[in-house]
């Protein structure tokens, strides 16, 4: 499985109440449980600057990974931004042959 770190961004059109967080956050969580059975959810974060939250997941190929994008941003009314990662470890090993 691929390791993916999203950032998201809501709209103030989502959001009514900072309530309206933890509901659209259930709500959410539950369609990507159902559209994306296949992604596996590590870590969320609510995060200070131009996102609102950072989150960790694991999906099976770039093709789930950008499912679970557009159920946010179709949903959430939001922006996503998501990166592929490789723990530092598995970095290392990679990187570990190359010629200096």
């Amino acid at each position: 499985m691929a390791t993916f770190i999203m950032l998201t961004r809501v709209s103030e059109q989502a959001l009514q109440s900072p309530s309206s967080f933890e509901k659209l956050g259930r709500d959410v969580s539950e369609r990507i449980r159902k559209d994306c059975p296949e992604v596996e959810w590590k870590q969320s974060y609510a995060v200070l600057g131009p996102a609102d939250y950072l989150d960790i997941f694991t999906a099976p190929d770039m093709e789930a990974a950008m499912k679970v994008a557009t159920v946010i941003r179709s949903f959430g009314h939001a922006s996503t931004e998501v990166w592929g990662a490789t723990e530092w470890e598995n970095f290392k090993n990679i990187v570990s042959p190359m010629a200096a």
